[in-house]
């Protein structure tokens, strides 16, 4: 059986606002998040349709505070709570926030193409 800790995942972004390390565990990836400034990432997220996250996530808050907004509504999730984030989301994330999250690997590539070119060109 696969599996992996936050130790051994790679680090696939390490910025002011966000550290990802991840692992892939079949046709999952598995994501040890951590962010230690409030942020609100919307911006990361223009380019894909809707301008939100369209990969599905069940995670877990092991710190801090999440909120998932959708057009109708939003859900909040703090530490121990568990969560399934359906696609048409965008987080906003306090400071000192860490989370757990599993994805669909090539649901999570194509998201993470477009925030990963948004999160350069805002840096620049």
């Amino acid at each position: 059986m696969p599996g992996t800790n936050r130790e051994d995942a790679a680090v696939g972004v390490d910025t002011d606002e966000i550290e990802g390390r991840y692992a892939e565990l079949g046709d999952y990836t598995v994501g040890f998040e951590r962010f230690p400034l409030d942020i609100d990432p919307a911006r990361y997220f223009v380019g894909l349709p809707g301008d939100r996250c369209g990969c599905p996530h069940w995670g877990q808050v092991t710190t801090g505070r999440i909120t998932f907004r959708w057009l109708d509504h939003e859900e909040t999730f703090v530490a121990g709570d568990v969560y399934y984030a359906p696609p048409g989301h965008l987080p906003l994330i306090t400071a000192g926030t860490a989370v757990i999250e599993f994805s669909p690997t090539a649901e999570l590539q194509r998201t993470l193409e477009v925030v990963g070119t948004n999160m350069t060109g805002a840096s620049a």
